[in-house]
């Protein structure tokens, strides 16, 4: 798949998500198989306030390559002077987003807000540097379903794709997302379209494909703890039909090498408080696993945490075998 100049290795994206997307999360999830990781979200006026923090988070691996830094704002001037920042800061591809519809982001006409001023969101990219990508909902509400109608205006303004949250911003993450919509877009500009929104497993993949005709998906919460979704998906465009089983030992051990590379990168008090969360989404589904994401939320240090990943180990594998033996001898 092409965006721009830009080859992907594959038609799956990883989509930005505040708190998730950070440099290890996004290494992992593209030696998953992903094609393209984009950043979490950067404030244009951060970059141009020269915040350390937002700067920071313009950090790009080599492994993670091709790479996208997703901006937010609403002020055109600012947002082309952010972008010039960020191309030569050496990002791959820029990323506007106009899908955020958290209440500040949105208050301040950012975000999802762009989807009510298209005249504005037009004026915004077609100021933007090269190889801009951009992120839209469904709409506003489902009353005011215009994503066709923005996109439209996104490939005249030289954008080089565009992705589409079947969601409006009413909806926030709630109830179902649209998938016709994505259709539309995809039938309205000629420029590459990634579906996005209910893509949990890669039938849902497969589906989305073939009821949009989008030429990629790009994956969010579906990534989130279970980055073999992208592998998962590969495979299933490769004919293969099984769901990839992720073992135990695999699963913890992700668990260990994220919280390692998250030390690395930001030290360990901050590692172990983000890890946390990453944890209880990696465990999701697992014997326990309740009663042991209370537990992780009481970690201070990578050697408890390292402990009571040991220890879960042992217990989960002692539930599971039980589990089996009472299969067995039922059958």
């Amino acid at each position: 798949m092409q965006i721009g100049n830009i080859r992907l290795s594959a038609p799956v994206a990883l989509a930005p998500m505040a708190g998730i997307t950070d440099m290890p999360f996004r290494i992992i999830c593209k030696e998953l198989g992903c094609g393209l990781v984009v950043s979490e979200m950067v404030s244009a006026k951060g970059l141009l306030y020269k915040n350390v923090k937002t700067f920071d988070m313009l950090r790009i691996a080599q492994e993670e390559r091709p790479a996208a830094i997703q901006l937010f704002g609403s002020n055109p001037m600012e947002l082309a002077r952010a972008a010039k920042i960020v191309e030569a800061d050496g990002a791959d591809i820029i990323d506007f987003n106009m899908g955020c519809p958290v209440p500040k982001i949105v208050n301040n006409g950012e975000g999802s807000a762009l989807m009510k001023n298209p005249q504005l969101a037009y004026e915004i990219l077609a100021r933007m540097a090269d190889s801009v990508t951009v992120k839209i909902r469904a709409g506003w509400d489902e009353k005011n379903i215009n994503a066709p109608e923005i996109a439209l205006l996104a490939e005249k303004a030289g954008v080089a794709a565009i992705a589409v949250h079947g969601r409006t911003r009413e909806q926030y993450y709630n109830g179902k997302a649209d998938w016709n919509v994505i259709k539309k877009v995809k039938e309205t500009v000629k420029i590459p379209v990634f579906g996005n929104g209910d893509i949990l497993t890669a039938a849902d993949g497969l589906r989305m494909f073939k009821e949009t005709g989008c030429d990629g998906l790009m994956i969010g919460r579906g990534a989130d703890g279970n980055p073999w979704i992208f592998t998962e998906i590969i495979n299933a465009l490769n004919g293969s039909c099984g769901k990839y089983e992720v073992p135990l030992d695999v699963r913890l051990h992700m668990i260990e090498r994220h919280l390692q590379m998250l030390k690395d990168f930001k030290g360990e008090v901050i590692a172990v408080k983000e890890m946390r969360r990453h944890a209880g989404a990696y465990l999701k589904g697992m014997p326990m696993a309740a009663e042991y994401r209370r537990r992780i939320n009481e970690l201070n240090t990578c050697e408890e945490f390292g402990a009571l990943l040991r220890e879960y180990r042992n217990e989960a594998e002692k539930f599971l075998a039980a589990k089996h033996n009472f299969y067995s001898e039922a059958d």
